[in-house]
């Protein structure tokens, strides 16, 4: 029910007894202003800013109300120096739109305020790394490289913006997406792929700017936060449930040819670590540039560096040990698969009718045009040929979020607007190939890049290119920060690269990072390991044979969770209840708003893994519940403790009411 309040000079608008508009003429809900953008993009990372010449907030309104197809539809219309511009508000499927109509001239950019209250917290807008609680910032959203350290106090973000212009900061991510939740119970979510910044750190209000006029801001409230990101994936979308042989071990990154893949599996099944999958990223080839070892991205087998690759798929499926490779939405230029796309014109476009290249650091690719439906049609024929027929399991579908904002697209929209939607494109034929070959029970992909199209289209994310390090913006912990967002942006599945990626400007990945990466990896739905770009600086899951043991022993412990894994992921489909969850979903408690170092993996395990550098212990605030100590099986009640965590016994906990208590209680 939408209903107003007019009091001392103020207009309030409620939904369902919620305020979630207030207007007057000191502090107006809608601006219009006039803007001239700059965007400058190098190797991915995006430098935008924008010059306002003109500012118009509207300070009158007027109020009226209609009903149209049996439904009640409130207009308020604002005014101000001749200009009008009008919103529309209407209650469909247990929900509030706001629609708006066109911007007057001279204006493209929209400002509206929501209500908000001093105390409350927000969550959401996509990936987010730096910040959970995202009250007292504001965050472009915009797809780009996530950045090297993402905080410009550090040294090595500093280093990286140097040399690199790659710095990034608190809000660049790969998966935007313009949609949070309130501490409040409510959703948001603007329906646009335009560029937006939502600022929420005014006491009083949510500043909300578009670029691109939304088709509409969705609201909803529910009784619960629980029952509020059930209902955001209930509105965008579901991920489906994975394949089954996904729980059956890990997945290890590996790469430099079939016979040295081979003698890694070997070592480390001889330890008797359970592997589910080698995910081989060079299996098309390799590149070596500056950053280190690239990938050939070209993608079709390279028999030189695999030689009987496919037969050796074959055997090693058979003993239960699937391969899974890497493809990205790009072509490398010079190459067949480039040759091809150019002579059937399926490649973005310059202004001048050339084929745009891309940098990507010391060679370039070309796009290839998905807002044209033969260029559709012919790279989801080149997943289906190249990578399914050839007998992969799953891949890597990277990138989507460099899309230049001068390329000149099929589709006639301004490539401006389709950036942020890139990315959802890219699941889509990733997910339509799959699903043509008859394979979605075997194969599964997973992406760095999303937006709000990725939630019924992806069935599993991984949070892209950490830092080999402990650091809080973009190190091991930042990774919890990154899924509980995801979380509560309705996507509920999530995982890391163990260890990290990026090794870069000395850093370089140790041994103790590594195991304590995998602690936590063992929680999540996922297990995968990444050598990083420049593999020989890193230690290696199979660098001595302590951490062999040590990863065997956590993967034992993943796959002994298998059936409430299981259970999470369907949950998560079913349900919309994301399978890592942040702990006030199910204990909706002030103390537990901002947590972002602990969670639960579905309703019953409390996580709490340790994200310090040489901590042996770590302080945890559990849940008013009894609940016993996976490892020691110790009992606890509720409330503030320290802990003994040495490698291997991390703090994780699970509920003794649980269904599954059994499962946990024989887990050793």
């Amino acid at each position: 029910m939408i209903s107003f309040s007019r009091q001392n000079g103020k207009l309030s608008v409620f939904y369902n007894q919620l305020k979630i508009l207030e207007h007057s003429e000191s502090s107006p809900m809608i601006m219009l202003k006039h803007g001239k953008e700059s965007v400058d993009m190098y190797r991915g990372n995006f430098f935008i800013s924008d010059e306002i010449d003109e500012t118009l907030p509207l300070v009158s309104y007027l109020l009226g109300e209609s009903y149209s197809e049996g439904r009640g539809v409130s207009n308020l219309t604002f005014s101000a120096e001749g200009k009008t511009f009008s919103l529309e508000l209407s209650e469909r499927d247990g929900r509030l739109h706001l629609c708006f109509s066109p911007l007057p001239e001279p204006y493209n950019r929209l400002f509206i305020r929501l209500y908000a209250d001093p105390l409350e917290c927000v969550w959401g807008c996509g990936e987010q790394f730096s910040h959970f609680n995202l009250r007292g910032k504001n965050y472009p959203l915009w797809t780009q490289e996530q950045g090297v350290g993402r905080n410009k106090e550090t040294e090595i973000t500093q280093i990286a913006d140097r040399l690199d212009r790659a710095g990034g900061d608190y809000h660049t991510t790969f998966y935007p997406q313009p949609t949070f939740v309130s501490s409040r119970r409510y959703f948001v979510h603007a329906d646009t792929y335009g560029y937006a910044d939502f600022d929420f750190s005014n006491p009083s209000y949510h500043e909300l700017q578009f670029w691109d006029v939304p088709a509409s801001i969705v609201l909803s409230g529910k009784p619960s936060l629980l029952e509020v990101v059930k209902d955001v994936s209930r509105f965008l979308g579901r991920q489906q449930t994975l394949p089954e042989w996904v729980y059956d071990g890990i997945i290890l990154g590996m790469q430099g040819g079939t016979s040295t893949c081979l003698q890694k599996l070997e070592r480390v099944q001889e330890s008797g670590m359970k592997v589910a999958g080698l995910w081989i990223q060079d299996w098309e080839g390799e590149k070596y540039t500056s950053f280190g070892k690239r990938l050939r991205w070209n993608w079709q087998w390279d028999q030189n560096l695999y030689p009987g690759l496919d037969a050796e798929i074959v055997r090693l499926r058979q003993r239960g040990v699937r391969v899974l490779g890497y493809i990205n939405p790009y072509v490398l230029v010079d190459h067949p698969l480039y040759e091809e796309a150019a002579r059937l014109d399926l490649l973005g476009k310059r202004g001048d009718g050339s084929v745009y290249l891309v940098d990507f650091g010391e060679f370039d690719a070309a796009i290839v045009d998905f807002t044209k439906s033969e260029a559709v049609t012919w790279y989801k024929q080149v997943i289906k040929k190249e990578l399914i027929d050839f007998g992969l399991s799953g891949w890597m579908a990277d990138f989507g979020e460099y899309l230049p904002t001068d390329v000149v697209l099929a589709g006639g929209k301004p490539a401006m607007l389709e950036h942020n939607r890139w990315p959802g494109y890219w699941a889509e034929i990733n997910k339509e190939a799959i699903e043509e070959a008859g394979k979605q029970d075997d194969i599964f992909f997973f992406m760095r890049a999303g937006c709000a199209q990725s939630l019924k289209s992806c069935r599993m994310m991984w949070a892209g290119d950490q830092n080999v390090d402990w650091s809080e913006d973009d190190g091991l912990p930042s990774v919890l920060t990154a899924t509980l967002s995801l979380a509560m942006s309705g996507m509920g599945l999530n995982h890391s690269d163990i260890g990290g990626y990026t090794t870069l400007y000395g850093m370089k990945r140790s041994k103790e990072l590594l195991i304590r990466w995998a602690e936590q990896a063992a929680f999540t739905p996922l297990m995968r390991t990444h050598e990083g770009n420049r593999p020989k600086d890193n230690w290696q899951f199979d660098s001595d044979r302590q951490t062999i043991d040590a990863i065997a022993y956590m993967t034992d412990v993943h796959v002994q969770l298998k059936p409430y894994l299981m259970h999470l992921v369907a949950e998560n489909a079913q349900e919309g209840i994301p399978v890592v969850r942040p702990i006030f979903l199910h204990y909706e408690l002030e103390p537990f708003l901002s947590v972002k170092d602990s969670y639960l993996l579905g309703r019953d395990l409390f996580v709490a893994p340790i994200l310090e550098q040489g901590a042996v212990r770590r302080e945890v605030l559990l849940p008013d519940d009894d609940w016993v100590h996976l490892f020691t099986k110790v009992e606890y009640r509720g409330g503030r403790h320290t802990l003994e965590a040495p490698l291997l016994r991390p703090a994780v906990f699970y509920r003794k009411a649980s269904s599954f208590a059994p499962l946990f209680a024989s887990i050793q």
